[in-house]
């Protein structure tokens, strides 16, 4: 296929000198052309030797995804929002077809096959996407519903499900979450029951992220009645069988644009050959791809407290109080300070965990601590930029509100604040002893 052509010369040019050459197969520009051109939107180090992960590829790899959020996705953005939803199946492709939905997914598969720091140079340039709901979706079909399947799925569904999602022509969402069970992934109740070569599938999901809109779901049920961390697997399932039903759409504080629906199983019959890598295995697979989850999550969030920091510094610059700008109160630039160096301090972790990550080392303890951090954070820098733009700050007319409701959902979604504590005190060894 073209897509599996464009990967193949995609890897051989990253592994090459002439990066001129890798320029212009991508469409991107140079780099010095590249950081002139941008909005001052970050203090992030724009130039290769200053970074400590990313290389001339990864800048490139930004910029072509720049280019598609500035023309394809922000100039709509207010109008998705008022309508509570965007238009995935399109976004999607445009997106899947410059091979951004499978950034370290293999070429065999439709995917680029670049480590996972290229992932996470994709989730930080997505935080320039103006609001948090499309990031969080893009996120999902990217980084949740596929992993599992890219690493343990059969070819037939590889080819039924992965590849699609890769390439944009399909749009999938993760069935893990239910009304009695979220963070506590091993309490889910939802049952698929082995009826010959079929299983019948009945239960329900909750807070399913593009739920309205997708073609399938990678699906956590009990397949047993055995150990809750060994009954369990991960099952595709498409969103167009008899006995699925679409509850509701969630009217939700922020994330307006992303859908996010509740499903119902209702005797749904999927082949067994669906289900994805060994019956049983399902809680581990999921477990094995939070370390990369969180670290997106933080990378994503990480953008996003950059620009409302930049854009409350412009803001306080020209508005003025007491005859001088709000910016130049001391309690003001102090406290911006404060708080563009916890940002620091948390891009520090996140690029650590990442470069630990890729050379195989288990990075648990601290991408818990970057997500507990990261949600914590993004509050707090939100907040006080809020206060500091006065009463356009509660209005809808502004990012800084839009954040301030959508991040929030950062110390509840993908493990919440407590249960990242739990996993830090475990490798501490500071739990109580049973």
């Amino acid at each position: 296929m073209a897509l599996r052509g464009r990967c193949l010369r995609f890897n051989q040019l990253l592994s090459s000198r002439h990066f001129s050459k890798f320029t212009s197969c991508v469409g991107v520009r140079s780099l010095s052309e590249n950081v002139s051109s941008k909005p001052v939107t970050s203090n992030v180090p724009e130039t290769t030797g200053d970074h400590l992960i990313y290389t001339q590829e990864h800048f490139a790899l930004k910029e072509s995804l720049r280019k598609i959020i500035d023309q394809e996705i922000n100039p709509y953005v207010d109008q998705w929002e008022a309508e509570g939803k965007f238009p995935a199946h399109k976004i999607f492709k445009i997106l899947g077809s410059a091979g951004f939905l499978g950034v370290n997914k293999p070429v065999e598969d439709g995917g680029l096959g670049l480590d996972f720091s290229y992932s996470v140079a994709v989730a930080e340039e997505l935080g320039n996407i103006h609001c948090g709901g499309i990031p969080m979706a893009i996120g999902v079909q990217s980084d949740m519903a596929t992993p599992a399947l890219a690493r343990f799925g059969s070819a037939e569904l590889k080819k039924e499900f992965l590849i699609p999602s890769i390439m944009g022509d399909k749009v999938a969402c993760l069935g893990v979450s239910e009304v009695g069970a979220g963070s506590d992934v091993s309490s889910i109740m939802t049952k698929a029951v082995r009826k010959g070569d079929e299983y019948v599938i009945s239960g329900g999901k909750m807070w399913t992220t593009n739920g309205t809109q997708a073609d399938w779901m990678c699906l956590l049920a009990n397949t047993s009645d055995g150990p809750p961390h060994r009954n369990k697997s991960l099952i595709c399932l498409p969103m167009n069988l008899p006995g699925v039903h679409i509850a509701r759409k969630i009217d939700k504080l922020g994330m307006w644009s992303s859908d996010t629906a509740q499903v119902f199983f209702d005797e749904v019959r999927v082949p067994c050959k669906n289900v994805i890598g060994q019956e049983g295995m399902g809680f581990t697979y999921q477990m094995l791809q939070f370390q990369e989850e969180r670290l997106w999550a933080v990378a994503n969030v990480l953008t996003s407290m950059d620009n409302i920091i930049q854009e409350t510094i412009q803001y306080t610059r020209q508005r003025k109080i007491f005859k001088q700008p709000v910016l130049y109160h001391q309690t003001v630039h102090f406290r911006l300070a404060e708080l563009q160096t916890e940002v620091e301090l948390l891009r520090s972790l996140l690029h650590r965990a990442t470069a630990l990550y890729i050379k195989g080392n288990d990075v648990t303890k601290l991408a818990s601590m970057a997500k507990l951090k990261g949600g914590r954070l993004v509050r707090e820098v939100c907040d006080s930029c809020l206060q500091y733009w006065g009463g356009m700050g509660f209005t809808s007319d502004v990012l800084v509100s839009r954040l301030y409701r959508d991040t929030r959902l950062m110390s509840i979604g993908g493990g919440a604040d407590e249960v990242m504590l739990g996993i830090i005190c475990k490798y501490m060894d500071t739990l109580p002893r049973k």
